[in-house]
């Protein structure tokens, strides 16, 4: 479902002749613009609101395949390799990094290393993070917004 923002002539000094908006006029427009941006943030967090059911759902339905892997310290790594392939927040292998990368898979990511480690360690054990792989993930982030925008009357 499509985004729908309202159109503001006002509100910005780039786009408008600012000698002409008055103040009642401006307090609209920044009431309009707020309740656009609030609008973005739910679709971020609608998301994120899926991702926290579906994260490493792999470990559940293929528990056995888990399991083998497990058991060989990893030596075997049919399902870790699977895994990595089928969750977006797995980083450590370029080959499985999605090419629509975002930023709520790196936000996945973290809240994973976050919990995990301070579940299972006591310690959070920080991943190395490209800034190119940070660029992409911003720059994909923006295209999914901008492709869910609409921007009416």
């Amino acid at each position: 479902m499509a985004i729908e923002i309202t159109k503001s002539n006002t509100a910005d000094t780039r786009t408008c002749d600012w000698s002409k908006v008055s103040k009642e006029e401006l307090l609209e427009a920044s009431k309009t613009h707020i309740k656009d941006i609030q609008k973005g943030f739910d679709f971020f967090i609608d998301i994120m609101n899926r991702q926290k059911y579906t994260h490493d759902l792999t470990k559940i339905n293929d528990i056995d395949g888990f399991h083998n892997d497990f058991k060989t310290g990893f030596k075997e790594t049919s399902w870790w390799e699977s895994h990595q392939k089928k969750e977006r927040h797995h980083f450590n292998n370029e080959k499985y990094i999605p090419e629509d990368v975002n930023l709520i898979d790196i936000l996945d990511q973290i809240i994973d290393g976050v919990m995990a480690g301070m579940a299972r360690s006591g310690e959070y054990r920080k991943e190395n993070i490209s800034k190119e792989l940070l660029e992409r993930a911003y720059k994909n982030t923006v295209e999914l917004l901008l492709n869910e925008t609409v921007v009416v009357k």
